[in-house]
This record gives C-alpha cells, structure tokens and sequence, in this order.
C-alpha cells in the first residue's frame, strides 16, 4: 500500500508546488487548507505523514500537532514535519513540544523538503518493525525492551531505570531531537518529580557508561538530546 501525505496548506501555490513533487515521489497525497479540513481527513483515512502549515486560518498548526499527539486516536502517532517561517530556536523547541517531529523554514528548497519527507517516512516504518520486535539496534548499540537490556560491542551496560527509558526513548526517535521537556515526560512516572538539570544528568551518567557507543548520543544546543541515525 502506497504511503499517504496530508498537507495542511492554506497558500495554494505551496500546497500544489508540494503536492505535485510528493506524487512523482510515488506518494498519495490529500490537501487540507484549514484546520478543520485536516481533521475531517485524518477521520476519514490513515496517513503515513502530516506536512503542516504553522500559521493558518482558525486553528493553526501548534493547536493541531497539540490536538493530535493527544487524541485517542490511532493516528496520534503520524509523524508531523512542521512547515514555518518562523526559523528561531525559541520557535522551533515550541513546535517540537507541541509533537512535531520536524520542522522545515520557509521558503524552502525542494530537495531539502523531500529529503525531509523520507526521512521521516523512513524512521516510521523502522519504527514499526521495531515496536514489534522490542528489539532496536543502531550501530554497535544494541537495546532489547523485553528484557531490559543494552549491549555496545556485544559487551553488557547496566542502566538505571531512568537511564534506560531515556536511551530508550532517544533510540526509538533515532535522528529526531527530544527537548528535555518531552525527555522529562519519558522517565517522569508517578510521584517522581524530575527537572531539567536532572536531565543532563542522566545523559551525562548514561554517556559514561555507554563507553565506546557514547558518541551516538548528541547534545543539540539549545534544544534537547538525540541518538545518531547511523543507517
């Protein structure tokens, strides 16, 4: 089944400009030019991906990516690639805290967009596998969920509990910068109380121990922490 696009686009000539090079990438593809369209085809068909428009018309584009990632639905999950003109780091930590995987300034150059675009199809279907198998490996690191494991070189790492859901969640969003926000709501559980410093902490601790694989964790200044994709 071919992957399906929706773009949340209220300038035409960007939504078409859009929509015409994702259907020569092989690509269904839907458009929305309001808020209220997207939701009534995120009702009525599944997506691979979200391409969504930051300011539009009645809901804008935080309001949705907030909506979605809470919302009952199966489609809570679909990857966002956030499309603004807004290019400050002020404004790309909040669309990530608001659920977007990416983000992308206007005006853009098509290739980088597409690029974007398959990047983010990509890491969905490894994360599918991967939910499956509970099993993620990227390079020489290697994190088995079941058995609340990590190995780098073969070799076995004891974690913290805190430690562990950190990798783990970093691993699962492989390539994709975690705000320390978004990383505190992963270790924070109930009557546990974590801060931002408490964060780099953990990263600091979980880097010691990671020995040789500690150069696939990466500090984005600013922002928060990712692991490398080294696929």
């Amino acid at each position: 089944m071919k992957n399906r696009v929706l773009i949340v686009e209220d300038e035409k000539d960007i939504a078409d400009l859009m929509a015409l090079h994702l259907k020569r990438e092989g690509l269904e593809v839907e458009v929305a030019e309001n808020g209220e369209q997207a939701f009534q085809a995120l009702e009525r068909n599944p997506f691979s991906l979200l391409v969504l428009d930051w300011m539009l018309p009645g809901i804008s584009g935080l309001d949705i990516c907030k909506r979605l990632r809470a919302s009952a639905s199966h489609q809570r999950t679909t990857p966002i690639l956030l499309v603004t003109a807004r290019a400050q780091t002020t404004d790309i930590v909040l669309g990530l805290e608001m659920g977007a995987d990416d983000y992308i300034t206007k005006p853009f150059d098509l290739p980088v967009f597409l690029a974007r675009v398959r990047a983010l199809l990509r890491r969905s279907q490894r994360e599918e596998k991967e939910e499956s198998t509970q099993r993620i490996q990227i390079g020489q690191l290697v994190l088995d969920a079941e058995r609340h494991e990590v190995r780098c070189q073969d070799s076995p790492i004891e974690l913290t509990p805190s430690e562990f859901k950190l990798l783990h969640a970093m691993m699962k969003n492989r390539g994709r910068v975690l705000t320390r926000e978004r990383l505190i709501e992963c270790v924070q559980g109930e009557g546990v109380t974590v801060i931002d410093r408490a964060i780099d902490t953990h990263i600091f601790g979980l880097r010691k121990k990671l020995g040789a694989c500690a150069n696939l964790v990466e500090t984005i200044r600013g922002v928060g922490y990712r692991v490398a994709d080294t696929l």
